[in-house]
């Protein structure tokens, strides 16, 4: 237990030295951001998460393919802690593309936001949990009892909610009898769980499996089972129309990189989970444990491939749930036509 509180803690360390603004060691410098505008020859930053479902980015930073592809510009990599901060990022000028979840790059996109969906990184990857003396163990039992998500109206809670209504539950934000607490980051939902301040959670990978493994926590619904969950992106690579316009080149390029590094995360399992947990612990001085990732590995699947239907059907339940103001329309949102001429050749 005292390991497993050690663990938590180096992971919640890595949100706030995230948040403070901490990037890779290459990262802090900014003097190159730009407008979105033309860059040949100058400075292309990509944005990612450390986290296990951004292996894609995380291979093609650590592996170099993005420097080996994108050879007449500067690449520099940054990491964020949240979606929201990344979209930020992008809307100034500071990054150019790179890996975020669904949810933040289609709020912008409605909200006006320049933002262009250009190919998927992950799949799947939300599990829902429940601890293990909470009295849940299907969507049912959920009556009356409180979850937590990262965030409200972020993928995962979205994907639990709906299900939840269909099923005739509805949570408090809505008047109904399930209590959901949002803005838990991942790290804190273990230590919730074990002082019983939460009954469940709509958790993102590999947080999901390390309740389960680590906690003895249920599992009411697997990744494939939630709402869209073999067909929903965790994780779309984005940039903006502007940068997508005027530097055409740099985009095939690290798209070309992103193509290699999903392919080499099928090919080389082991070295790409031993990469990621690398990279968390030059960030946090932890690991995680071993089992864990590997299990987690097995409730997403990386790729390439872009499900715009389900993005859209996504969009219209965080609707019909009310975290939207307005009837969703996606046209525009996905342009995938590069990167799927480079998967066919």
């Amino acid at each position: 237990m005292k390991k497993l509180r050690t663990l938590l803690f180096a992971f919640t360390s890595l949100v706030v030295i995230s948040a403070c603004g901490q990037g890779d060691s290459n990262s802090n410098d900014q003097s190159g951001a730009t407008d979105g505008g033309e860059v040949t020859g100058g400075d292309v930053t990509i944005g990612y998460f450390p986290n296990l479902d951004h292996a894609a980015g995380i291979i093609g930073k650590e592996k170099g393919y993005f420097e080996e592809e994108m050879v007449n510009y500067n690449v520099d990599f940054t990491h964020f802690p949240n979606g929201n901060d990344f979209i930020e990022a992008l809307d100034v000028g500071n990054i150019q593309l790179g890996y975020v979840g669904p949810g933040p790059a289609i709020n912008y996109f409605l909200n006006g936001g320049d933002v262009v969906v250009i190919g998927a990184a992950a799949n799947g990857a939300t599990l829902i949990v429940s601890r293990e003396d909470s009295g849940i163990l299907s969507l049912e039992d959920f009556d009356g009892k409180s979850f937590c998500t990262p965030g409200n109206g972020c993928t995962h809670n979205v994907q639990l909610e709906i299900m939840l209504n269909e099923i005739g539950l509805v949570s408090n934000r809505l008047g109904g009898t399930v209590e959901h607490q949002s803005r838990v980051n991942p790290a804190s939902m273990v230590a919730m769980f074990e002082q019983g301040q939460i009954d469940a959670a709509a958790a993102p990978e590999p947080w999901g499996t390390l309740l389960v493994e680590e906690h003895n926590a249920n599992v009411v619904a697997e990744w494939n089972d939630v709402f869209l969950g073999e067909e929903l992106a965790s994780v779309v690579i984005v940039t903006t129309n502007s940068f997508l316009e005027n530097n055409p080149e740099a985009v095939e390029q690290a798209l070309r990189a992103h193509k290699r590094a999903v392919d080499y995360t099928h090919e080389n399992t082991e070295d790409t989970l031993n990469t990621v947990n690398d990279l968390i612990f030059n960030l946090t001085q932890s690991r995680l444990p071993e089992h864990v990732l590997e299990k987690a590995w097995k409730r997403m699947v990386v790729t390439t491939e872009t499900h715009a239907d389900a993005l859209q059907a996504w969009a219209t339940a965080s609707y019909e749930l009310k975290f939207m103001d307005v009837d969703p329309d996606l046209d525009g949102f996905v342009d995938t036509s590069i990167l799927d001429g480079i998967v066919s050749e």
